[in-house]
């Protein structure tokens, strides 16, 4: 082969070197900022996806905050009636201390009424201050509101939850069968021949009744009477006729008697009698009944309501409706709209903490109806059903703090997790390919620049035979 002199190797090496280069420039920066992805040239598919991905764990982000301040704001609520429970279960001590007017003095009485009315004023400041971010948890501002509600038929409506993307649900009630209190007519009808002790049993407890000889019905229907608030039993004469009847409704009504001593005959032991539930029906779906407390859950609604006894007794005819309306604490637990949750907190104060039929807390309070000096034993049944309520509200916040935000915050983090693994798979460098890669190119370009080197060398020899 002959000696000439020709730049298109030279030419060649230089494509080949600028080649390297750009290589070397590409890799450097992709160890620098540790992606694979720093311009759309890159891997443009890639790109779109690392985008999409970024969007997504932004809104992951932002739904975990979200669901961590929810359980924040729950746990101020539940932490407020943690201490309204204490206070409750204090007031009942005292009501129950109360109830034995022998063994107290006037004076201890009126301690205890004073004591009673500064734990009722507690209640009603934490009620009335309970706060987060500046927004009122327990004064019933963050209730569920409902209309329509025709309260000869049905009373204390309590929601819990609606359907966060509606602000009007209908809701529908018919009674099918009507709640009885449990029962026994004519356990006697006539006085004890001897002095005799009976003990009745009931849904409450046990208290003995000491009949004397020739005692008339109607002081005995007393005694029951003075003893229901501990059994739960109550008494009533017709003529010669004593009947027993339990106080409340439902299948945990019951009535027991046993004969302790004397008259067997007109005072003998009697077996357990029941009550029964009503059988109610909600937007035609069976609900949840004890006694006449109706509890229902289904078309994202959840609530609890009683039956006035004028509608249970069919004196009040006709099917109920009302409607679930606005109102609530609504949470966003996911990404979009479709993962809103609803919770109503319903006021807790003293003029609520009750039942209408019974009483409300705030009656216990010196000169209401059902003060220590009134009734204490009233009082008692009061406080039991306001510690009832209380329990449930508390209840109902941690269930919804469980099973909503907490499991939804549970699920964002692993679909966050798995966001981060997928996205860091397609734009995250490999250091040790990248640094090997690096290397290789580097042995290439000396390679080259050493080729380059020769075929310079080359043509200055051809040059150097022509001088």
């Amino acid at each position: 082969m002959g000696l000439t002199i020709n730049n298109s190797q030279t030419l060649s090496l230089l494509n080949i070197i600028s080649n390297i280069a750009g290589k070397q420039n590409n890799l450097l920066t992709q160890l620098t900022t540790g992606r694979m992805i720093n311009k759309g040239s890159d891997n443009p598919a890639g790109l779109i996806a690392v985008s999409n991905m970024d969007a997504e764990l932004t809104a992951i982000d932002a739904a975990i905050s979200n669901g961590q301040r929810a359980d924040a704001m729950l746990s101020v609520a539940d932490g407020a009636l943690a201490e309204v429970a204490s206070l409750l279960d204090e007031i009942e001590g005292l009501a129950a201390e109360s109830t034995s007017e022998a063994g107290l003095s006037a004076a201890e009485l009126a301690a205890n009424q004073a004591q009673i009315d500064q734990a009722i004023s507690s209640i009603d400041r934490i009620i009335g201050t309970t706060s987060f971010n500046g927004k009122k948890l327990l004064d019933g501002s963050m209730a569920i509101r409902t209309t329509g509600v025709d309260t000869t038929k049905i009373k204390d409506v309590a929601v819990y939850s609606r359907d966060s993307n509606s602000t009007s649900t209908s809701i529908s009630v018919a009674l099918t069968a009507a709640a009885t209190k449990a029962s026994k007519t004519g356990y006697a009808v006539t006085s004890a021949s001897t002095a005799t002790s009976i003990a009745i049993t009931g849904k409450l407890g046990t208290a003995t009744i000491d009949i004397a000889a020739g005692e008339n019905l109607s002081s005995v229907e007393q005694k029951i009477k003075d003893a229901s608030a501990q059994t739960g039993v109550t008494a009533s004469t017709n003529g010669a006729n004593l009947s027993l009847l339990s106080t409340e409704y439902g299948d945990d009504s019951f009535i027991i008697v046993e004969h302790l001593s004397g008259d067997s005959t007109n005072y003998k032991d009697q077996a357990k009698v029941s009550g029964s539930d009503a059988k109610v029906t909600v937007n035609g779906q069976n609900a949840s009944v004890d006694g006449l407390e109706v509890n229902f859950n289904g078309g994202g609604v959840s609530l609890k309501f009683t039956l006035t006894e004028d509608y249970n007794d069919g004196t009040v005819t006709g099917a109920e409706s009302f409607t679930v309306s606005d109102g609530g604490a609504t949470f966003q637990l996911g990404t979009d709209k479709t993962t809103r949750a609803t919770i109503g907190i319903a006021a807790l104060s003293s003029g609520v903490l009750g039942q209408s039929d019974l009483g409300y807390l705030s009656s216990i309070r010196s000169g209401g109806d059902n003060s220590l000096t009134e009734d204490p034993s009233k009082a008692v049944s009061i406080i039991k059903k306001a510690v009832q309520q209380v329990a449930l509200a508390r209840g109902r916040i941690g269930g919804f703090q469980k099973f909503q935000i907490k499991t939804s915050v549970n699920a964002l983090q692993t679909t966050k997790e798995s966001l981060e693994a997928a996205k860091g798979n397609i734009q995250n460098v490999d250091y040790a390919q990248a640094t090997s890669e690096m290397n290789r190119q580097q042995v290439l370009m000396n390679a080259a620049m050493g080729l380059l080197g020769i075929a310079n060398s080359q043509s200055q020899s051809i040059l150097s035979l022509l001088r």
